[in-house]
């Protein structure tokens, strides 16, 4: 399969797109035969990503957001 797909494409076939890139298939979304943006897996912008707390450590399940903000 190609990695370049057009806008209209991605929105009639959504799922099947999102279900290639879970498995690390990346594309390139153009209009009107101009790149407009593109999709990959999470993986590939992890150096985007910094984890500051991860609050499953603190209670199993995590924190109520709600609770967070009630503590500021």
């Amino acid at each position: 399969m190609n990695n370049i797909v057009g806008l209209k494409e991605l929105r009639e076939n959504i799922e099947s797109y999102v279900s290639q890139v879970k498995k690390g298939k990346s594309f390139i979304v153009v209009r009107r035969s101009e790149p407009v943006f593109r999709i990959s897996p999470p993986e590939e912008a992890e150096e985007l990503w910094e984890n500051v707390i991860d609050f499953t450590k603190i209670k199993k399940g995590g924190i109520e957001i709600e609770k967070i903000i009630s503590r500021l």
